[in-house]
Order: C-alpha cells, then structure tokens, then sequence
C-alpha cells in the first residue's frame, strides 16, 4: 500500500526489533491515515528536496516500544490516530542543516535533532505531523542533556 508517491507501508511499519521478536507491527486505519499525513506532509517533501533515504523508525505498536524501551504515548504508535512520527536522515547531508530546512520549510508537530555531536554522520531526525494544531515544537536531546528547547549543534 502506497501512502504518498516514494512511500509505503511496508517501509513504515518495518522494524528489525519487531521481526526478531515475532511482535506484530501492524497500524489501524486510522493509524494509517496518520501515517499517510506524515508521508504527505514530511517525507514527501524532504524526498523531494533531498533524494531517496530511509526511514530507520517509523509506525511502532505499543508492544514493540515498549520492547524497545520507548512510551506508548509516543507519537510513532499514532497514539490517538491524529499523528505520526518518523525518524531517518538523508546520507550524505548534515542532520543539523536537515533540521534547519525543515524548521524553515515544513509544517510540522515536533521536530528533533537527535544525538548528535556535530559530526556529519551522527544522530537522526525525529519529525511528527498531526491533523490539527501543530506546535512547530523544535528540540534537541542528547543522552548527556536530556531534552533541549531550539536546535542546538
């Protein structure tokens, strides 16, 4: 099932944690009009402007984050069904600079520049969309700081 031109569910709902464990990892429909929204609204448009890149977290059920240690509230489990939440980072382009674009060019729900220390290949981007009311929330965490308020290299 595609959910906008260059993504589909396969690549969402994909986990290696999940196929280890034998965890199911399968959305709802609701969940998957949360996902096609953030299909739509960020990782089409960061595709567009970046070229091909992975997403390494997508879609998470709530047993597989509680698997890998992360909340059921977290917006990868579409808790409510009105957001979504990847992680992933385009090779080759600094984490930092594809937050600062995106900050500049997208709507979003939250955005987080996550562990990163200032050298190009470190970290990932942490990116929701919701149906209504986006708060632009823009972080920074990193395992010594914690959460951080703005983008901070």
């Amino acid at each position: 099932m595609q959910l906008s031109r260059n993504f589909s569910l396969a690549e969402l709902v994909k986990s290696q944690t999940a196929e280890r464990k034998g965890i199911p990892n399968k959305p709802t429909d609701g969940q998957i009009e949360a996902l096609v929204m953030l299909c739509e609204n960020i990782l089409q448009p960061v595709r567009d402007e970046f070229g091909s890149f992975i997403v390494s977290s997508g879609f998470r059920s709530p047993e597989l984050c509680v698997a890998i240690g992360s909340k059921i509230t977290s917006q990868h489990c579409c808790p409510d069904n009105l957001s979504a939440a990847a992680d992933f980072e385009v090779a080759g382009y600094d984490n930092h600079d594809l937050c600062v674009w995106i900050q500049d060019n997208l709507v979003f729900d939250q955005l987080i520049l996550e562990c990163y220390n200032g050298e190009m290949n470190s970290g990932w981007v942490h990116c929701s969309y919701a149906f209504t009311d986006n708060r632009a929330d823009v972080l920074t965490f990193d395992r010594n700081n914690g959460y951080r308020k703005g983008l901070i290299a």
